[in-house]
């Protein structure tokens, strides 16, 4: 994040006065990164005078530490990078007001409104704008494996949206056909990358001509130059190559301050923070109001082409990992 989004996040929050400081710290587990949250969780503090004590780590670590604590956990909000891992947790965590839910997508909110999400990414399709004619591009990411993309497409086997999207193909298509399609891809010739970000760069390097990227990767590059030579686009409406991820964040049973931590999901909701989301990485906000990147242009409204996918039923990652391990990409 650029230093003028900081101060943006900053000033738009200042518009806000802090109030009177607490006496206890919240205690967050983020599953999201310290340079993604610090930011956030700075400006909860001002507003409120409810200090926190982040604890930082993957979803997973997180999600088997929150586990293993149980009722000591001393944590009180658990912020994660997937619905997988919060749909996990639900048992863990207390009810949220309904009203926070008011106007969201299904996607959006927890069984039992155990978390809520607190932003949006979609899988997309990134391509060259230099060599692929838009009217050529596939309707469906099944259509990647025919022979027209030999060698043309990338894709990163060892990255977690990678594989939560391999696991969304076997929960909504079936075992057998999410099996062929990896497999057609590597039948087929298609390169691998260790992430995201190098399979835009390869894009633009020509090293392939498409590739399968979550949505806000390319605003990363877009940012820092408009005219880089790669677009994206969303498959036909409802493919599961659009599928749509949510981060989220929800309030542990274990929580001895409900209330505070409560209010931290809220301001996660609210217009600063929505707006942050959006402008500091291009990730999509989930109330209405807030300015879309416009870097995302034709993928910034994901609710028009998502597949219908239950995206808490994606927390079998370990059977992806095993078929993605027997085609001899692990």
């Amino acid at each position: 994040m650029t230093a003028s989004l900081r101060l943006s996040l900053l000033a738009l929050a200042g518009l806000i006065a802090a109030a009177p400081a607490h006496a206890d710290d919240l205690t967050v587990y983020s599953g999201r990164g310290e340079a993604f949250m610090a930011p956030i969780l700075k400006v909860f503090e001002e507003q409120t005078g409810i200090k926190t004590k982040a604890r930082y780590g993957t979803t997973a670590e997180l999600a088997a530490l929150l586990r293993e604590e149980g009722a000591k956990s001393p944590a009180d909000v658990f912020i994660a990078q997937d619905a997988g891992a919060l749909g996990a947790m639900a048992d863990l965590m207390e009810p949220l007001p309904a009203g926070l839910f008011e106007g969201q997508m299904a996607a959006y909110r927890g069984g039992n409104d155990s978390w809520i999400g607190t932003s949006g990414r979609a899988r997309t399709l990134v391509y060259s704008s230099e060599r692929v004619a838009a009217d050529k591009l596939p309707q469906s990411v099944y259509d990647l494996v025919k022979p027209e993309w030999k060698g043309k497409v990338g894709f990163a086997p060892k990255n977690a949206s990678f594989q939560a999207f391999v696991t969304a193909m076997r929960v909504k298509d079936g075992e057998d056909k999410a099996r062929a399609f990896v497999k057609g891809l590597v039948d087929n010739g298609a390169r691998t990358y260790a992430n995201n970000v190098s399979q835009v760069q390869a894009v633009a390097d020509g090293e392939v001509d498409v590739a399968l990227v979550n949505s806000y990767y390319l605003t990363r590059f877009k940012l820092r130059d408009a005219k880089f030579p790669v677009s994206q686009t969303f498959f036909a409406k409802g493919d599961i190559g659009n599928l749509l991820f949510v981060s989220g964040a929800g309030v542990l049973k274990a929580s001895d301050d409900k209330s505070d931590a409560t209010k931290l999901v809220e301001f996660m909701l609210s217009p600063v923070a929505q707006q942050y989301f959006s402008a500091s990485v291009g990730e999509y906000p989930v109330i209405k109001g807030v300015i879309a990147n416009d870097t995302l242009g034709p993928v910034a409204k994901p609710e028009d082409f998502a597949p219908d996918v239950k995206l808490e039923a994606l927390n079998d990652t370990e059977g992806t990992k095993k078929l993605l391990t027997e085609l001899n990409l692990l």
